[in-house]
């Protein structure tokens, strides 16, 4: 890390308790109970249901003493419409603690919903940070997927309902009281989901190592979670029940999303977005797709290619020899690597996204708030050129 980050003033405050094990879900009840909740939101989805998770949560909840209510409805890439049908449920059962169970998309419901619940309106009143004016609900956060580490973020990621643009709105008193991280649960994702969320997890840590909030703090985690996420991803694609793999996986989500909370996300992710709300393009894929030519393009700044040549030595992916533009070729291949072993590496033309949509792809991504956060200024017309890097099939 090089001295002027190590120098660059931050201000952390921790807000959400981590409890990391196998088997600690098994706690949430006895959490629940610590945080005086007496009536407690479940918020998942059909999915974890399915799987059993949900009755294993629930089960805990009753057995503290408390009463359960389940709001199931979760949808991929959350709406408006969604945080108003999980508030119409929590209103009814006048619940006094929420407990978010699932993917990124469950944890942004809950968050979402509890906006509402507490503070009343709708969620474009809480697009940007800290526009919530009264206390909120306790949220204990249970993520069954290792990436999206919305479980030590304050900010909850909902789509207009009406124009599909995602907006970040986040306050400290949404972060979640605690966050529980049991590996079990991560075991099982369908193969797709621990692709696509693993790396999603790559791309934070990324990203997060090299915006411009970037400080001695965020530099941290950004680094261990990019050491663990390369090591522990193709073990964890290779053999989904590694639990070890697994573990570390979820760590690396957990501190990318530490990272993020202190230091933003960069111009990958607002690349990323207008593909997944107009062509359906999965989170993770399209992050994916998008960062190779996105750390070419950032790596033109100079403390941005150091971090990068950082990185790529300590994953050994390259010597300690090897130049700036070396060492950032060698860890964009190492990014595209794992994009093939996850199966996830493609093109725009292949997603059959119409070349003539781009330059309003592109006119979106300009306008998203990562944006700002880039290490180098990125105009729509820069993000017209990134687009047309991974348009055709690589020869």
């Amino acid at each position: 890390m090089d001295e002027a980050n190590l120098l660059k003033p931050f201000n952390h405050e921790p807000r959400t308790r981590l409890i990391f094990g196998p088997g600690c879900v098994d706690r949430v009840g006895q959490l629940v109970r610590q945080l005086q909740g007496r009536c407690a939101l479940v918020v998942t989805d059909a999915g974890i249901v399915a799987a059993g998770h949900a009755r294993r949560a629930i089960r805990a909840i009753e057995q503290a003493g408390a009463a359960v209510t389940v709001f199931d409805e979760v949808h991929e890439n959350p709406t408006t419409a969604d945080v108003q049908a999980c508030l119409k449920v929590a209103a009814a059962a006048a619940i006094d603690t929420i407990v978010g169970l699932g993917g990124g998309s469950s944890l942004d419901t809950a968050k979402g919903c509890n906006f509402l619940l507490t503070n009343g309106g709708r969620m474009q009143d809480y697009q940007g940070r800290g526009k919530a004016t009264s206390p909120m609900l306790p949220l204990v956060a249970v993520p069954t997927t290792a990436g999206t580490g919305s479980e030590c973020q304050s900010f909850a990621l909902i789509a207009d309902q009406d124009t599909g643009q995602k907006m970040a709105c986040g306050d400290p008193k949404a972060a979640a009281r605690i966050a529980l991280l049991d590996p079990q649960l991560t075991l099982t994702q369908p193969s797709q989901v621990t692709a696509c969320t693993g790396i999603d997890t790559v791309a934070h840590a990324l990203e997060t190592a090299v915006t411009r909030p970037r400080n001695a703090l965020s530099l941290l985690y950004s680094h261990e979670a990019f050491r663990l996420a390369h090591d522990a991803l193709p073990q964890v694609l290779e053999k989904p029940g590694n639990l070890d793999a697994r573990s570390r996986m979820q760590l690396a989500a957990t501190y990318a999303g530490i990272a993020i909370e202190n230091s933003m996300l960069g111009a990958a992710h607002s690349a990323a977005n207008p593909l997944t709300a107009r062509y359906g393009v999965v989170h993770g894929q399209a992050v994916g797709i998008m960062l190779p030519p996105v750390m070419r393009f950032n790596g033109q700044d100079g403390p941005a290619a150091a971090t990068y040549r950082q990185l790529a030595r300590r994953c050994d992916l390259c010597d300690g020899q090897a130049d700036g533009p070396a060492a950032l070729e060698a860890l964009v291949r190492g990014v595209e690597s794992l994009l093939d072993r996850a199966g996830l590496r493609s093109c725009l033309f292949n997603l059959k996204i119409p070349r003539s949509a781009m330059a309003k792809l592109a006119a979106e991504a300009a306008r998203q708030w990562t944006a700002q956060f880039n290490p180098r200024s990125v105009s729509s017309a820069d993000f017209y050129d990134l687009y047309e890097r991974v348009y055709s099939p690589a020869p």
